[in-house]
Parts: structure tokens; sequence; C-alpha cells
């Protein structure tokens, strides 16, 4: 009687949230073509500022605007933004090909992450790899090393290098040539990028057009991936006791960030909300919390170093404690 109720609030949840599920089309494409073209503009004063105050101001300022337009992107390959037009068709295509996230492993990676968020088993997919206690103690020592390498701050902070050149693209093209096609050009005009730039305006542009951007947005993309399904008092559960509402309730953070980072990460610090239903427009997401009580009160974290610090302690699900703990408590 109990699980049929608690799955009749589940479903009753998620249907709460259907009518916040319906973009603005103007908002859509204003907060695209904006936030492309205050990206557009931060290049090209990268480039062609004479400061190098300013050049390395527009650089940075660069990264975060990425970090912004991948979420809006992240949101068009969700279908909740723009899915019948042809022109944001052909703008997130070559977004998609210039963050290294192509179309094809990013679609097929992301939907496979919501549809098995927080599963012990099959959730590394898309995500960030999970091991119980029991299994990292039975692995071997160069399993163990690979398991948090992957899950290492450094590994995080150039997720550049790691997640997106490696897992992204040169991993799913590996794996799947014809299916991941894109993921090779992907590589291949980032290649050309950096020579062209190099070749044009030598190794300094290279640095603050490319390498710092890059190293920014990515890192920054990263961590908000990680510490959204990994954080103090996250659960995790096998196949018999995993639900879709659930997972997203009581495994997805909502993160507390000022206005300023709410803007630049589209506001998808409302993670919760956005795992029970992916096709809100980012911009609906803190008005669905506003008017929905059940999503009021969430797991939270923050980019404070010390909360940061907490959920990088992570490494193992401790199935006995039902939670994840540090390297120190494994003995």
């Amino acid at each position: 009687m109990e699980s049929a109720t608690a799955s009749f609030k589940n479903k009753d949840l998620i249907l709460s949230t259907r009518s916040y599920a319906k973009e603005d089309v103007f908002k859509s494409w204003l907060f695209s073509l904006s936030t492309l073209s205050f990206l557009i503009a931060a290049q090209v004063g990268t480039i062609w500022n004479y400061n190098l105050a300013a050049k390395i101001f527009c650089s940075i300022l660069s990264g975060f605007l990425i970090v912004r337009m991948f979420v809006i992107y992240h949101d068009y390959s969700h279908r909740a933004i723009l899915d019948k037009s042809p022109l944001a068709k052909i703008i997130m295509a070559i977004f998609g090909l210039y963050i290294l996230a192509p179309q094809s492993i990013w679609r097929r990676s992301h939907d496979y992450h919501h549809k098995h968020n927080s599963k012990l088993f099959g959730s590394s997919i898309g995500s960030y790899p999970i091991m119980t206690k029991q299994k990292f103690l039975s692995c071997s020592k160069a399993e163990r090393r690979e398991y948090l390498f992957v899950r290492h701050p450094l590994t995080i902070f150039f997720g550049y290098i790691f997640m997106f050149i490696y897992g992204m693209c040169i991993c799913s093209f590996l794996a799947h040539p014809k299916k991941h096609f894109d993921s090779l050009i992907a590589l291949i005009l980032h290649a050309a990028f950096y020579l062209t730039v190099f070749y044009f305006a030598g190794w300094l542009s290279v640095l603050l057009l490319i390498a710092i951007p890059f190293t920014i947005s990515c890192g920054i993309g990263s961590y908000l991936f990680y510490a959204q399904h990994n954080f103090p008092g996250v659960t995790f559960e096998d196949h018999k006791g995993w639900t879709y509402e659930t997972a997203a309730i009581e495994s997805s953070s909502f993160m507390k960030l000022n206005p300023v980072m709410n803007w630049f990460t589209a506001d998808i610090g409302y993670h919760h909300i956005h795992h029970i239903n992916s096709r809100i427009p980012f911009y609906r997401l803190p008005e669905a919390m506003e008017n929905i009580p059940a999503l009021q009160h969430p797991k939270t974290t923050t980019m404070k170093p010390w909360d940061m610090w907490k959920c990088l302690q992570l490494k193992v699900w401790d199935p006995e404690k039902r939670k994840m703990i540090s390297l120190k408590e494994i003995q």
C-alpha cells in the first residue's frame, strides 16, 4: 500500500511540472542569440584588443560564456527549446562541434544518464563511475587507480582534456566510428582552430582564445556535472530499488549559486527539477521550484571551496551506511 501511494505521489509530481515544459520561443531565441553574440564579442575582444589586461578579461569571460551556451545547447538536445527550428539545428550542430560535444555522442550518453541516474550498476555511461565499497576492495590496484583517476579533482579540473577531447571525442569515435563520425570532425576542426590561430596570431592568442576559455568552461562543466550527482546526502540504488522520480529528487542536487553564476550556468543548478522533467526550459526552472512545494526542499550544495572539497572527497558508495564515503573511511 505504501509503495503504491509513493508511486502515485511520484507520478503526480511529474504531472505537476508539465505546465512548465512549454517554451517561450521568443525567450529561447533571445537567450540563445544574445549568449552567442556575447561569446563572439568576447572572442573578438581577445584578438583585437591591444591592452593585455583587457585581452585576459575577454579570454576569461569567453570561458564563462561557453558554459552558458553549453547549457543552452544541452536544453536544445533535450528538445526543451527550439526543437523544430532548422536554423537552431544548424547553430547547435556547429556549437556541438566547437565545444567538443558533438550531438551524436552527447545525446546518446546524456539521454542514457537521465534514464539511469544514480543506479549502482549501469550509471557510468554519461556520468562518473561509481563503485560500492565491497567492489572497490575486491578490485586490483590497477583497477582502483583507474577508478580514482577518473574521479580525481585534477581530472575534473582538466575536463577539457579528459572529459571532452578524450571522453567525448576520441573514445566515442574509436568505439563506434560510423555512429560517431562527428566526433572525428570535431577533433579535426579543433586541431585546425589551434593551427590557424597560431599561424596568424601566435602562441599568446592560442592561449587566450582557445586554451584558457576551454579549460575554464570544460572545468566548470565537468565539476557541475560531478557535483550534481556526487554530493553529501546523495543516494544510489540497485535496479530493484530504483525509480526515476526518486533518483531525480534524492540523487540530484540543487546548487545554490549567486545571481551572476546562476546566469552563467543558465540555472542548471536547479538540477533536481531538470531530472524530474528535462523538457522544462532552463529559464523556467526557478519558476517551477517557486510554485511547486514538493520541489522546494532539495538536497543542496554550493560552489564555495569547503562544499566543493566535501563533494570531491566522496569516492565510493557504502551500502551499509547508505552514503558515499572517502578513501579514509574505506578501511
